[in-house]
C-alpha cells in the first residue's frame, strides 16, 4: 500500500507541476500588469514601472525562459511565490487566506456531506412516499437557486430575527468584529461563531443538495441491484440488507465525489466569501485576475492544484476501503 500511495504520488506531483508551469505562461503571457500602472493618475514614470515589474519578475521586457527559470529558482529553492505588482509576499498572503478557508470551508462541508447521504439514502429507501416528495422538491429548489441568492436570503432572515430578539444574534460581514468586544468571558469565541454561522449554514444547504440527489440515484441502483434482491431472499433482515450492501455499494461513488468536493470547496466559495465579505482563497483567486497580479495567480493555481491532488489520494483511499473487490498493492 505504501509503495502504491507513493507511485500515485509521484504520478500527481508531475502533473501538478505540469499544469502549474502551464499556468505560469499563461499568466505571464494573457495578463499585462504595466497597463495597470501606464493608466494612473498621475502617471508614473516609465522607468519605475520597468523597476517595479522587474522587482515582481513580472516584466514583459524580460524575456520569458529567464522569468521562469527565476520563477523555478524562487519556489523550489525558497519556497518563495514572488511579490504581486502593488508589493505584498504572495506567500504571506496565501498562507494568512488558507486557514481563512478552512475555518469557513470544513465545517459547513462536512455537515453537508453527512447530512445528504444520509437525506439521500434514507428518501430512496422511502421512494415515491410524501417524505420522498418532499425532500426531493426542498432539494430541487436548493440545487436550482444561485449561491449567491441563497447567501442574500439567509442574511435578509437573520436580519428579521435580530429584529425579532432585540440584539444582534447573526452577524454576517467579515470573520469577526472590529470594534471593541463585549467584556465576558470567551467574547471572542462567541463573536467568531456569530459570524460563522450564516456561512456555514449557506455552504451545508448548498452540500447537502448536490449530495442527496447523487445519493439517492445511487441508493435505487444498488436496491435494485441482484445481490441486495438475493440478500434479502435468503432472510437477511431488511435494515441490514440495506446498511451492509446497498449503502456501502452506494458509497463508492459517493467517497470519489466527497474527495474532490473538499479539493474544489477551498478555492470555489467564491459567491460565499464575497456575500459574507470573507478573505479567503476563492476571493483572492478572483482578485489576482482583476489586479493583473500574475504571481498570486500561479499560487492560487498551485493550491488549487495541491487541493485536487490530496483529493485524489483521498478517494483512491476511499474507494479501496469501501470496496473489497479494490486491492492496494
Amino acid at each position: 500500500m505504501v509503495k502504491y500511495l507513493l507511485l500515485r504520488i509521484a504520478n500527481y506531483a508531475v502533473l501538478l507541476f505540469i499544469a502549474v508551469s502551464l499556468a505560469w505562461v499563461l499568466a505571464q503571457t494573457q495578463l499585462h500588469p504595466r497597463q495597470l500602472f501606464e493608466v494612473r493618475t498621475p502617471p508614473l514614470d516609465p522607468r519605475s514601472i520597468e523597476n517595479i515589474l522587474r522587482a515582481a519578475n513580472v516584466s514583459d521586457h524580460v524575456p520569458l525562459w529567464d522569468r521562469y527559470t527565476v520563477w523555478l529558482r524562487g519556489v523550489f529553492l525558497h519556497w518563495d511565490w514572488g511579490r504581486s505588482p502593488g508589493g505584498g509576499d504572495v506567500g504571506d498572503e496565501i498562507g494568512r487566506r488558507i486557514w481563512v478557508s478552512f475555518r469557513l470551508v470544513t465545517i459547513g462541508w462536512l455537515l453537508g456531506t453527512f447530512i445528504g447521504v444520509a437525506l439521500g439514502a434514507w428518501s430512496a429507501v422511502r421512494q415515491y412516499r410524501i417524505s420522498d416528495r418532499v425532500v426531493t422538491a426542498l432539494v430541487l429548489i436548493l440545487v436550482a437557486t444561485p449561491s449567491y441568492v441563497t447567501g442574500e436570503v439567509s442574511k435578509m432572515v437573520a436580519t428579521v430575527v435580530n429584529k425579532q430578539v432585540g440584539f444582534q444574534l447573526f452577524l454576517f460581514l467579515g470573520e469577526k468584529s472590529t470594534g471593541t468586544l463585549p467584556n465576558y468571558p470567551l467574547s471572542d469565541v462567541v463573536d467568531r461563531i456569530q459570524h460563522m454561522v450564516l456561512p456555514t449554514l449557506v455552504l451545508t444547504l448548498l452540500g447537502l443538495a448536490g449530495l442527496q440527489r447523487l445519493q439517492r440515484g445511487l441508493m435505487l441502483d444498488a436496491l435494485g441491484s441482484d445481490f441486495v434482491r438475493t440478500a434479502r431472499a435468503k432472510g437477511l433482515r431488511e435494515n441490514k440488507a440495506v446498511m451492509k450492501h446497498a449503502l456501502r455499494t452506494a458509497l463508492i461513488p459517493t467517497g470519489t465525489y466527497f474527495a474532490f468536493q473538499a479539493a474544489t470547496l477551498f478555492v470555489g466559495a467564491t459567491y460565499t466569501e464575497r456575500i459574507f465579505a470573507f478573505q479567503g482563497m476563492g476571493i483572492y483567486g478572483v482578485d489576482t485576475i482583476s489586479t493583473q497580479n500574475i504571481n498570486g495567480v500561479v499560487a492560487v493555481t498551485a493550491f488549487g492544484g495541491m487541493c485536487y491532488l490530496m483529493g485524489a489520494i483521498l478517494a483512491d483511499l476511499m474507494v479501496a476501503f469501501l470496496d473489497p473487490r479494490v486491492r492496494l498493492s
